[in-house]
């Protein structure tokens, strides 16, 4: 048996030891040689194939994911999140992130602070309301940046009723879901304008713009940019509409802010400072063009009113986005004297557990710079 065993063949040590047939054992060479080169070959092959599969690990690996959740429908305002993930600003950033419809912002910022939400889009109020009621929950979530520097609470009510001021609502019947912000936050808007009691009437969200065109109630709370133009789907003249803004009668609550997780928070910062300046960049391009901006909120819509929506949008933005509060304070950022104001109403009007901490729900540690803030574009 030679050195390569049983089944092997060693075609140098055939040639030496059989000189009468060399044609054959260099033939037996040559098989080798090309047998080599085939391994070889496969090899680099095998080899390459790998590199471009770690290579292809290692680019998706960079892409950090992150799960945003919207407070409501893939309505107007939606496109402020929809568009920069379209354009792909989101993956620019090294994010991938995915936007879900929401149900209402307490149930934003449940979802967030039980960890199957990342990231969020929820009222301020909302989240204050979460901390001062789960002082030992373990995965509370904290406010990263102003998006409605005012509150988009109002009290809406049609003109045949007489209301013109807000003391004009003693006595009248209210409407509005039980967990609506403008209601909750009622209390307020009646001590800074010594309101007399009301009585209220709860219902479905679908059904308040419906109860207050048919005169089932005097008047109702909600989002201007969200019931004013569903009175108008119903058939109400918007002349025909009496609106009594809480940021214009003594009320300066903040409205939605963008929420994280501590544990983001924490353990991918980079991550949290890239969502915002993505942000913020879109949130630019929304500002100076809400009709193109619709584009997207119908891509992920399609049965939406582009024209409807596009005035919702639009009247998102002259409210509570480029408010004069939010020129004066800056986009993204708080005033510390209002938000600490907020804290102790909140606490009061809520009847919250422990009260309010303005430190433990908000932080500007991963705010843009000023400059990729800056931008609502000067009063017209």
């Amino acid at each position: 048996m030679n050195k390569m065993g049983k089944a092997g063949f060693d075609p140098i040590a055939s040639a030496v030891t059989h000189p009468g047939k060399p044609a054959s054992a260099l033939a037996a060479l040559g098989e080798v040689a090309r047998s080599s080169a085939r391994t070889t070959r496969r090899s680099v092959l095998a080899a390459v194939a790998a590199l471009f599969t770690v290579s292809s690990v290692g680019a998706y690996a960079q892409q950090t994911p992150i799960k945003f959740q919207l407070d409501w429908r893939f309505e107007g305002p939606s496109a402020f999140f929809l568009l920069p993930t379209a354009r792909g600003y989101f993956k620019d950033a090294k994010l991938d992130v995915t936007v879900d419809a929401g149900t209402g912002s307490g149930a934003a910022v449940t979802r967030v602070a039980s960890g199957t939400y990342d990231m969020g889009f929820a009222d301020l109020a909302a989240l204050m309301e979460f901390h001062a009621n789960n002082p030992d929950a373990p995965n509370k979530p904290v406010a990263v940046m102003m998006v409605y520097n005012n509150t988009p609470a109002s009290v809406m009510s049609l003109r045949k009723t007489g209301i013109k001021v807000p003391s004009d609502l003693t006595g009248k019947r209210m409407g509005a879901p039980v967990f609506d912000a403008g209601r909750r936050a009622f209390p307020l808007f009646q001590k800074a304008n010594n309101i007399g009691p009301v009585n209220w009437i709860a219902m479905d969200p679908p059904l308040r713009e419906t109860m207050l065109a048919r005169g089932d109630v005097d008047a109702i709370t909600g989002f201007t940019f969200t019931s004013l133009l569903n009175l108008e789907a119903r058939g109400v003249k918007l002349e025909d509409v009496s609106v009594l803004p809480y940021a214009d009668n003594g009320v300066k609550l903040y409205g939605n802010v963008i929420i994280a997780t501590p544990r983001i928070l924490k353990e991918q910062p980079e991550a949290v400072r890239a969502f915002l300046n993505a942000f913020a960049r879109g949130a630019r391009e929304v500002i100076a063009n809400p009709a193109a901006a619709i584009e997207f909120v119908r891509q992920r819509d399609g049965i939406i009113n582009p024209a409807l929506e596009t005035r919702r949008l639009q009247l998102a933005i002259d409210t509570v986005i480029n408010s004069p509060d939010a020129r004066a304070e800056g986009f993204g950022q708080v005033n510390r004297k209002r938000l600490t104001q907020m804290a102790a109403q909140v606490s009061e009007v809520f009847s919250t557990k422990t009260p309010v901490n303005a430190d433990a729900v908000w932080t500007d540690a991963f705010l843009p710079s000023r400059d990729a803030l800056n931008i609502l574009p000067a009063k017209k």
